[in-house]
């Protein structure tokens, strides 16, 4: 089996899931406060975004790797 057509299917899966899920987030746990045997932490959420384009982007180079792959048998 070539590995072209694979390699544009996971494009196409991997733009799809660019659009669902719209970024990453991840939590960061600092100590605020220490004093003896208690403790004070405070948890931050972060998120790390992705932009659209690259989600249109990757979508659309493996929808034309795809169409190429085909065009070629």
């Amino acid at each position: 089996m070539k590995t072209t057509p694979l390699i544009a299917v996971f494009l196409i899966i991997l733009g799809v899931m660019i659009f669902a899920y719209k970024g990453v987030t991840y939590t960061t746990r600092d100590k605020t406060m220490d004093f003896g045997p208690f403790q004070v932490s405070t948890e931050q959420k972060h998120t790390i975004p992705f932009a659209p384009i690259a989600g249109i982007t990757v979508l659309i180079g493996g929808a034309v790797l795809l169409i190429l792959s085909f065009k070629s048998k």
